[in-house]
């Protein structure tokens, strides 16, 4: 039984070192209070402990338990390895496509008020546009992996989503498969036009 090397600074220590003092300065939900203490708490004493045992060797160790919260990166680092492993099992011997659908910032309060709402529509009007263009080409369905991310790299509200398409379809009929071009599925342009009208109908309705 091995430990995975520790990084020397994680984000529970950052909480703990500068916490107190961003509370003092910000007006905080409870929400957001519950996942500070949370990833605060994560594999501390404070939350009891448990008994590990190797299943090849035997060998036990004491560990602390997991705060398991959502946005804590320990306890959902191992979980986004898992479905990222699910998701490769999962592949055709095919090529497949990267494509982003962004919100643009102006619509970020609004998020942040109905996520629940924005965020449906935002993947029904990515996944809808996607459809649409295989069926007119192909007469086809694609198959799509949707990732919803909120956040962008600088930890700043930038509400996107990634898609994994198949490089091709199946026949409405599934009886046959069609391979798209290498290295082509839609032109962005023109993707771009019908995902914006789709999405701004379904918010107007919404």
């Amino acid at each position: 039984m091995t430990d995975v090397e520790r990084p020397t600074y994680e984000v529970a220590d950052i909480i703990r070192l500068y916490g107190d003092d961003y509370r003092k300065k910000h007006t905080l939900s409870p929400h957001y209070h519950g996942v500070l203490n949370a990833i605060s708490n994560c594999r501390t004493a404070i939350l009891g402990g448990h008994i590990e045992e190797c299943d090849t060797c035997g060998d036990q160790r004491n560990c602390y338990n997991s705060c398991r919260n959502r946005h804590c990166p320990k306890c959902q680092g191992l979980d986004n390895v898992r479905w990222v492993q699910e998701r490769e099992d999962e592949l055709l011997p095919i090529q497949y496509f990267h494509v982003i659908f962004t919100l643009p910032h102006e619509l970020n309060l609004l998020a942040q008020y109905n996520q629940a709402c924005l965020y449906t529509i935002l993947i029904q009007a990515a996944t809808e546009t996607l459809q649409a263009f295989a069926d007119k080409r192909w007469k086809g369905t694609l198959g799509i992996t949707v990732v919803l991310h909120t956040w962008g790299q600088k930890l700043e509200q930038h509400i996107h989503l990634h898609t994994i398409v198949t490089g091709g379809v199946l026949t409405h009929d599934k009886q046959r498969w069609i391979n798209a071009p290498k290295n082509y599925l839609f032109k962005v342009e023109n993707l771009s036009s019908v995902y914006r009208e789709k999405f701004c109908d379904k918010l107007k309705q919404a």
